[in-house]
């Protein structure tokens, strides 16, 4: 269980490498004659995220054939149980371990492209910051149900426009000639950091909570380098 449990948030993060890079704002490290695709020479595919999550999901799967060996033995060990184990208890822990070697060279070569991933805020931050303008506008003197229903109407006919035509997403425009949005600095709102809460001081005294006191314990194994031929 510790193993599969391991494995799970393993798959998490190698999932959400590969859906950020096709995105295209991160991309796990790749070698300078890499073969991306055997088909399509331009790709490049997150192929160790891919393993990561072929692994873990191998690894995971393990976990039923101990709790049904132990529900279907008789009253004696039999060969059925002992041709199990011998899969079942070295295999999940090699698949980890090739699972951590790769996992460790992900993330020591991740490359992330900043203007590619603000561009991409940029096209949403206005659909996210219809809360912030709904309480501006409310604080205004505004009937919260008439400026969300002018908000609801904008947002959609903007997002309609974006998905349908390709243009951007011009939603601050349309609400700027709203009277209800009078005077309110609607761009103000555009600042990303009024988004993300406390994670900035959570991922501070997580590091330094539970992942310094580890990286110390291991200090002497932290510098090790796996080999991988991808």
């Amino acid at each position: 269980q510790g193993l599969a449990s391991f494995c799970a948030t393993a798959h998490r993060i190698a999932s959400d490498i590969r859906l950020l890079a096709h995105l295209k704002e991160i991309e796990e490290p790749f070698g300078k004659n890499q073969i991306g695709s055997s088909a399509m020479a331009y790709k490049r595919n997150p192929m160790r995220s891919e393993r990561i999550c072929g692994l873990a999901r191998f690894v995971i799967g393990l976990t039923q054939t101990p709790y049904t060996t132990a529900a279907e033995q008789w009253m004696e060990r039999t060969l059925d149980d002992s041709s199990c184990r011998r899969l079942t208890l070295p295999e999940p822990f090699l698949a980890t371990d090739g699972l951590l070697d790769i996992l460790g060279n992900v993330a020591s070569g991740l490359v992330v492209y900043h203007n590619t991933v603000a561009r991409n805020l940029a096209a949403e931050l206005p659909f996210m910051a219809t809360e912030n303008l709904l309480m501006a506008a409310v604080q205004k003197g505004g009937d919260r149900q008439e400026v969300h229903e002018v908000i609801r109407a904008h947002s959609q006919a903007a997002a309609q426009q974006v998905k349908a035509e390709g243009k951007p997403n011009d939603l601050l425009d349309r609400l700027a000639d709203e009277p209800s949005f009078a005077g309110i600095d609607l761009h103000a709102t555009l600042d990303p950091a009024q988004y993300v809460g406390r994670a900035p001081e959570q991922v501070d005294a997580f590091i330094a909570e539970v992942v310094a006191p580890i990286r110390d314990r291991y200090r002497d194994t932290l510098s090790q380098q796996a080999e991988l031929k991808v």
